[in-house]
């Protein structure tokens, strides 16, 4: 490319650049150059192994491949924010759709940009805090301010719905254990609900002594054998197995956990209860949440989902469109908590592509890019140098869990203040930034080919 065509082409992309307003109200360090986003970054390109053309061919071949239908605004994309608020108000900044003006979370404003984008979650809202309520309500607050939000389901968000709305239902070996089975995660969300909302000294008045409480939440003992019988038609039987294994141990863990935090099984059950109260009726707080929820989001050639597409799900998209499997998702998540979570569609919120997961093959790939999907991208698998590019059985993956939440920086070592989001421009542009890139990563088909 000659000399001038360069600087031409960077000119573009500097334009194109989000321009952070309020970055002196968050603590996270923002990038402000750019480079492009080509194989040989660090961790910014990849293959599957047993590929036999370099990087660099396999990612022009799909770029030149098909011509791509890219979104017609502006669209941030955020995921894995693990119920960390400051760190999903940093990357809004970031995205340069919102302006930070104060120190409070009510002092965010859309920016003339952000007014005009499509804002998607791309799911794990919930999570080991430290902020589950506090980061919904920042959501909520850019939705009261006409945002235009897109809630994707992720793994941990269907666990925490699952496993307490089946606190009090009738029991049944399919659900009984959907509450422990969420484990410790659970914890420090039932912790917040406690001290938000449960410090009355009537606040346990209603609420059944410890061996009840116990009984209510836990998988009744004949479960064990009951389950594996149920779940033959769905699993295979070391699956069942592996579940009935895990689900011993997480039992013997609960309480130690629940103590650890300072909550009782008491607190525990009439949090569940309040959960339930904050979520699920009609006129609670955090209604709107579930009800807004999708398992998958199209864009033109751009499929968002939280983790992955498995040949099942390929099929469903290709015969029947997005829609038909968000409408499956709804059904399923409200009325059939057992064939959902252990059947094809939690795939989508869960597969990292390991041999375990339900796989996506050349066929799959090719009844998406036959329904003119292109690419996919998600969160779910994170990383530790911002986003990167997956080559995948043909199919080109944005994979965009960049670690911003301060619990798994801390365990895997990231240093400072954690942010990211993906931008998806009309002008056939994808920007990748992340506090641990230290520039705006900048993905440009042209210059690929």
């Amino acid at each position: 490319m000659r000399t001038d065509s360069r600087k031409a082409v960077r000119r573009f992309h500097r334009k194109r650049l989000p321009v952070y307003k309020g970055v002196s109200w968050i603590g996270a360090k923002l990038p402000h150059q750019s480079e492009l986003w080509l194989p040989g970054k660090q961790q910014s390109v990849a293959k599957e192994g047993g590929q036999h053309n370099s990087t660099a061919r396999l990612l022009s071949d799909l770029v030149q491949k098909e011509s791509w239908r890219w979104p017609k605004r502006r669209l941030f994309f955020f995921s894995d924010l693990h119920a960390d608020a400051d760190a999903f108000i940093a990357s809004l900044v970031a995205s340069g759709g919102v302006k930070k003006t104060g120190e409070k979370d009510r002092d965010l404003k859309l920016t003339s940009i952000g007014r005009k984008a499509h804002f998607v979650i791309g799911g794990d809202c919930f999570d080991k805090g430290p902020s589950n309520l506090r980061l919904l309500r920042v959501i909520h607050r850019l939705i009261k301010q006409g945002a235009r939000i897109r809630l994707l389901a992720g793994n941990h968000d269907i666990r925490i719905k699952l496993g307490i709305s089946s606190v009090g239902m009738e029991p049944d070996p399919r659900h009984d254990h959907f509450f422990i089975r969420m484990g410790s995660k659970a914890i420090p969300m039932l912790k917040e609900i406690t001290d938000e909302y449960l410090q009355e000294k009537d606040a346990l008045k209603d609420i059944p002594p410890t061996r009840t409480c116990r009984r209510r939440l836990y998988p009744p003992e004949r479960w064990f054998k009951e389950f594996p019988k149920l779940a033959s038609w769905i699993m295979p039987d070391k699956r069942a197995a592996k579940e009935v294994k895990r689900l011993r141990e997480k039992i013997d863990a609960f309480e130690n956990d629940c103590k650890a935090a300072g909550l009782s099984l008491r607190q525990v059950y009439a949090a569940a209860l309040k959960w339930q109260s904050l979520f699920l009726s009609k006129k609670g707080e955090f209604s709107w949440f579930f009800k807004r929820m999708r398992l998958a989001y199209r864009r033109g050639s751009f499929l968002f989902v939280h983790a992955g597409i498995d040949d099942r799900t390929a099929k469903l998209i290709n015969r029947k469109g997005v829609k038909h499997i968000n409408r499956q998702f709804m059904e399923h998540v409200e009325d059939e908590f057992f064939e959902f979570y252990y059947g094809p569609l939690a795939n989508t919120i869960r597969t990292k592509y390991r041999d375990v997961d339900m796989p996506l093959t050349h066929k799959g790939v090719e009844l998406l890019h036959d329904a003119g999907i292109h690419v996919i991208v998600h969160g779910h698998d994170n990383r530790h140098h911002g986003q990167r590019i997956m080559l995948r059985k043909g199919m080109v993956n944005f994979e965009c869990d960049a670690t911003i939440d301060r619990h798994s920086r801390k365990k895997e070592g990231l240093a400072g203040e954690g942010a990211a989001v993906t931008i998806f421009h009309p002008d056939r542009l994808v920007m990748g930034i992340s506090t641990d890139y230290p520039q705006i990563k900048v993905f440009d088909p042209q210059s690929i080919v």
